[in-house]
């Protein structure tokens, strides 16, 4: 999967959480390619790009790292879509 790929699938995963109420995070991306847990840099890189994108964003930017969830661009909290 090229980086294109990736930063759509990450993109349309955003949004499938985000209809089921829920969020993308590290552990739900790492479900959904099937990485290993002891992998999860890999995840977190596919989840950088996707931001740098401007696909997703986090859910709230001032939480810790390891608790960071994700949301599609056009959910961002309070307009904060950048």
């Amino acid at each position: 999967m090229d980086r294109v790929d990736r930063v759509r699938a990450c993109y349309l995963h955003a949004c499938l959480k985000y209809v089921n109420r829920e969020y993308l995070t590290n552990c739900s991306l790492r479900e959904r390619f099937g990485i290993p847990p002891k992998n999860s840099a890999t995840a977190s890189r596919f989840i950088k790009e996707a931001v740098g994108a401007g696909e997703i964003v986090p859910y709230d930017p001032d939480t810790a790292r390891e608790m960071m969830k994700y949301v599609p661009w056009w959910a961002a909290p309070d307009g904060e879509s950048t």
